[in-house]
């Protein structure tokens, strides 16, 4: 893996299937709300792109503490030792991109989305 990526192979593996994904936030009130494997849009710079309808609470969160941790995974990957299943836990900052090419890609991709949630990655850590 490239010493600068902070996003693995088997991250985007993971990608491949579907399962739950956790997004937490903190900033008003603790709060926690989810999504699809499959909503998550990797960018190139390895930010994750994931499209908003609700996630009005988690927006309020991150105005006043931009902080997110996510989790995801699927029993469909090989974890450590070769064990069925594998997740990740990650640490970034969260804001909204509400128009621009991301977005634009973000809506027609995924049409009911009104705001897209963008994380900037800190660190990204396999669990399983």
């Amino acid at each position: 893996m490239d010493s600068n990526k902070k996003l693995s192979e088997k991250f985007h593996e993971v990608l491949q299937h579907e399962g739950v994904v956790s997004i937490m936030s903190w900033g008003v009130e603790p709060h926690l709300v989810n999504t699809w494997n499959s909503y998550l849009v990797v960018t190139d710079d390895e930010r994750i792109l994931i499209p908003a309808y609700g996630f009005r609470k988690t927006q309020k969160n991150v105005e006043i503490n931009n902080k997110v941790k996510i989790t995801l995974g699927s029993k469909n990957v090989l974890g450590y030792k070769d064990y069925p299943g594998t997740g990740f836990l990650v640490d970034g900052a969260a804001s909204y991109i509400e128009s621009g090419e991301e977005y634009d890609m973000m809506k027609s991709k995924f049409s009911f989305l009104t705001r897209v949630l963008e994380i900037t990655v800190d660190k990204a850590m396999q669990m399983l």
